[in-house]
């Protein structure tokens, strides 16, 4: 038996964006980018280890946002079209740059890659990325879990606790009805853990969470072996610690490997080099540059100053990054397992967007440390599922309140920039529960019906915790303002015409239409009788 286990968990996250009403809308690119870049790219190496024997396993959590956008058929036309516009872009890139070598080579790259991606895209997943995770379940590869329903900062939405169950339920609910299965875990949202969460956890049927390293390091009592190993809740749903060292290894843009100097530089994109007129055609926005994701040159240094990107010394870095990674959690595995009854645990969580689309060579970083893991020894691979079903026998603790935001708590999501919003969400959601209390048993499609489920999505697509995080950041913090008050209007539009009797049916059916998410959306989740 290895003296411990790694456990990759990587967690697939995107806000609900769907703008019918325009032709091209260009947040909705946030989609097709990850699409683009991280999950096509995922299950393509995920199907080369598979045609290798290679037995890996490792661990996915896809948000219900993402999930439904994924499923979305106007999305999957949309996310159609973006790549067949890429290839165009890269043909023209082609052409434009055939007499500059270095620099064509770099176009001819980014043409296969897209060419590839539509393939995957419409071959291989018949525009539905969600049946070849589903596949990678089925084989044993991939654990998949679910996340909070709009990914809402559950302690900040406690003052309120229906909102939270409504949260969780319905992740869990919407994940058993797109995979066709039942989560064991759940992807608390930033890893935000607050005591009393277990227990609506444990409710939903969630056997375990993973939280931040401090979270386990300060839960009561202090459990013996820290983040080497799960602790159960008073409720019973286990809870796992993320490794610090793992993290920063991955996640520091200083040290971190994808700081190395031979990696591609992100922010340097021909999207904001080239002139309006050749970008015009590609542009989601009228004279708004954005991120193309043709990017010829290597982080290099500090400086504006980059050398152009040579694919083969990133590759040879992501071969060398991994064997380090693999080695450095085996050491540690033998350090902490020597001292334990049981193999510890090396809990190394990111979130999915991070490979690929921010670190270009992520992927590639990751398949050679699923298959370095292969040739088995010191240190094995498994998920948080199997890893409960074979070492029962946790020590018991509470832990702490925490996040994996900065400091460590709640402050990125609560501050002088964004306090505001957050009376305005629990007003709304002290509003529906008083109204879904006050309601009588509905037959299932009446007009009030569907007014208190409308009303329900609008409130939790409020709640996401990516707008506060946007406006914290000052990217994008007013289309974030923005959806906050159209949900919030929206939501309060509905609950009046509820109260008055006075329901618009046209104003209904075009709120539904834009608002799509979550079909069976469950608003009794939110009366006080739950």
């Amino acid at each position: 038996m290895p003296k411990g286990y790694l456990l990759l968990i990587l967690h697939a996250h995107l806000p609900y964006v769907r703008h019918p009403e325009y032709d091209r809308f260009l947040e909705e690119r946030w989609l097709f980018e990850a699409v683009t870049e991280t999950y096509i790219p995922l299950i393509k190496f995920f199907d080369r280890l598979r045609d290798e024997s290679v037995p890996f396993k490792m661990t996915l959590s896809i948000s219900p946002t993402l999930a439904n956008m994924l499923e979305d058929p106007l999305l999957r036309q949309r996310c159609g079209d973006h790549l067949n516009m890429m290839v165009r872009l890269a043909e023209q890139e082609c052409e434009r740059t055939r007499d500059w070598h270095d620099i064509n080579f770099l176009a001819q790259m980014y043409k296969r890659l897209f060419e590839e991606a539509r393939d995957t895209y419409f071959d291989r997943c018949g525009t539905r990325l969600v049946t070849a995770f589903k596949e990678f379940a089925e084989s044993g590869n991939l654990e998949l879990i679910t996340c909070a329903g709009t990914h809402g900062f559950l302690p900040l939405l406690s003052s309120v606790p229906n909102s939270v169950r409504a949260q969780v339920f319905t992740g869990v609910q919407e994940h058993q009805r797109i995979f066709g299965s039942d989560p064991k875990g759940m992807w608390v949202p930033e890893c935000a853990f607050y005591p009393g969460l277990d227990s609506v956890l444990a409710e939903a049927g969630v056997r375990y969470c993973v939280v931040d390293s401090h979270g386990i390091e300060h839960a009561d009592p202090r459990p013996l072996f820290g983040v080497n190993a799960p602790l159960y809740t008073p409720s019973g749903v286990a809870a796992f610690g993320r490794h610090p060292t793992t993290s920063r290894l991955v996640w520091s843009r200083f040290v971190g490997y994808p700081a190395d100097p031979v990696y591609r530089e992100y922010y340097r994109d021909i999207g904001f080099e080239l002139d309006d007129t050749t970008l015009d055609p590609f542009r989601y926005a009228q004279g708004v540059r954005a991120p193309t994701g043709i990017k010829y040159h290597r982080i290099t240094g500090k400086t504006e100053d980059k050398h152009l990107y040579n694919p083969d010394w990133a590759a040879d870095a992501a071969y060398r990054h991994a064997r380090d990674f693999v080695g450095r959690c085996r050491d540690q595995a033998m350090r902490c397992g020597a001292h334990m009854p049981m193999p510890c645990v090396i809990v190394s969580p990111y979130d999915a967007e991070l490979f690929g689309h921010w670190w270009f060579e992520g992927p590639q970083w990751l398949y050679h440390v699923l298959r370095e893991l292969s040739f088995g020894g010191e240190l094995g691979m498994t998920t948080p599922g199997e890893y409960l079903a074979t070492h029962p026998i946790q020590h018991k603790s509470m832990p702490a309140a925490s996040s994996w935001g900065r400091k460590g708590y709640h402050e990125h999501w609560v501050n002088s920039s964004n306090e505001g919003i957050w009376r305005l969400l629990h007003e709304a959601a002290a509003r529906m529960t008083q109204t879904v209390d006050n309601a009588t048993a509905l037959p299932d499609g009446s007009l009030k019906d569907r007014v208190l489920r409308q009303a329900g999505r609008e409130l939790m697509l409020a709640q996401s915790s990516d707008w506060p995080f946007m406006i914290t950041n000052g990217d994008n913090h007013q289309y974030a303002h923005r959806r906050i008050g159209d949900h919030l209007n929206r939501f309060h539009d509905l609950l009046d015409g509820l109260s008055s009797q006075q329901i618009d049916t046209k104003r209904l059916d075009a709120i539904e239409y834009m608002d799509a998410v979550f079909p069976k959306l469950d608003y009794n989740l939110f009366a006080t009788a739950n």
